[in-house]
């Protein structure tokens, strides 16, 4: 850190990205990437938009935002497209959280939301996960603040179901609720249809998990047309190209071959019922998981090992050094062979470990 580094960041702990290593090839199951290509429609779309890269994008990214709509049976006005989830998350806590209206969120949950509450100097509160680590939204109903749930959670795949979300909201009329759905497209149960009933309601959805562009950084906001105007006024701001030409255009194919993307989805839907059976059948306990990946521990080895030992084995999954999930690994769903490839190596561990 040099001597010209502002005092107001000194004492932040940045965000910890999942490794990309590049120098060997392994199995990744770390970073809860999607494991198949983008669409057919997705890669010309880009190659023709790559031929106009000498004009700045659309910063209204009309063409999306009108795309979103129509898939999502709202008006484009309720859409804000940004780089990547993470954008429109961090412009979300700069414009609903400050010194008297604290972020509140889960203590075991996505560890960007600590970062941006530090970054943006406004204070949290993190309210503790049950031993079984499911989170009770009953207990966030007497609490002033801004609510970030992300559902599914990460790291433990846990979701809540509609009706429940709903209930905080109707409990919370003066406070913004923020629901993260970055994995909701794998088996959990989307609020998005709520946002023109609720005008405290914020959905944040990526295209980097079911829709295989992790790569691309793109993520959208869908509320009332109020909050979106909020979160405007800071992306304009700060970057109003936001988001790039071939990236817009990507997304607006991606949309049109849904079709593409939800067989996608079932099949590591499948891919996950599979893994998460056969690691119980070698003693590990996995949460109910609703999205890309599952989250497992056993007794026989501890977490921060079977990492290591899988890396050696050219497999990597991720693991958190907290200390309530510190025996936990947390693995990405991916293709039949790389999830057998996995098991394969993970029940040689345990042999060596007996």
């Amino acid at each position: 850190m040099s001597r010209y580094f502002s005092g107001r960041f000194q004492t932040l702990t940045p965000y910890t990205p999942g490794e990309q290593p590049q120098e060997r090839r392994y199995i990744k199951l770390n970073t809860n990437e999607s494991p198949f290509p983008p669409s057919p429609g997705v890669m010309a779309a880009v190659q023709e938009e790559a031929k106009r890269l000498q004009l700045y994008s659309d910063p209204e990214c009309r063409a999306l935002r009108n795309a979103l709509a129509e898939f999502y049976d709202l008006a484009p006005e309720q859409f804000l497209a940004g780089n990547g989830s993470d954008e429109l998350l961090n412009f979300a806590f700069m414009a609903f959280c400050d010194e008297d209206c604290p972020a509140l969120f889960p203590d075991i949950t996505y560890g960007f939301y600590p970062v941006y509450a530090g970054v943006n100097r406004v204070p949290f509160r993190e309210i503790p996960l049950e031993e079984d680590l499911r989170f009770s939204l009953e207990k966030l109903e007497s609490l002033h603040g801004t609510v970030f749930l992300a559902n599914p959670n990460a790291p433990t795949g846990l979701a809540k179901g509609r009706e429940e979300i709903e209930r905080l909201l109707r409990s919370r009329p003066d406070s913004v609720l923020v629901v993260d759905e970055a994995y909701v497209d794998f088996g959990a149960e989307s609020v998005l249809p709520l946002v023109s009933r609720y005008d405290n309601l914020l959905v944040i959805q990526t295209f980097s998990k079911s829709r295989s562009m992790a790569g691309a950084r793109l993520g959208f906001a869908a509320g009332s047309e109020d909050l979106i105007a909020d979160l405007n006024t800071l992306k304009y701001s700060t970057n109003p190209y936001n988001v790039n030409r071939m990236t817009a255009a990507a997304g607006v194919a991606a949309l049109r071959e849904d079709a593409y993307y939800r067989a996608n989805a079932r099949t590591i839907m499948e891919n996950r019922c599979f893994t998460a059976e056969a690691l119980r059948k070698l003693g590990f306990t996995v949460t109910d998981s609703k999205a890309n990946f599952l989250f497992a521990c056993c007794s026989r080895i501890g977490g921060g090992e079977l990492y290591r030992k899988l890396k050696e084995r050219g497999i990597l999954v991720r693991h958190f050094t907290l200390p309530r999930i510190d025996d936990y690994v947390r693995i990405t769903i991916g293709t039949r062979e790389e999830m057998e490839a996995l098991l394969e190596e993970t029940a040689a561990i345990l042999e060596e470990q007996s």
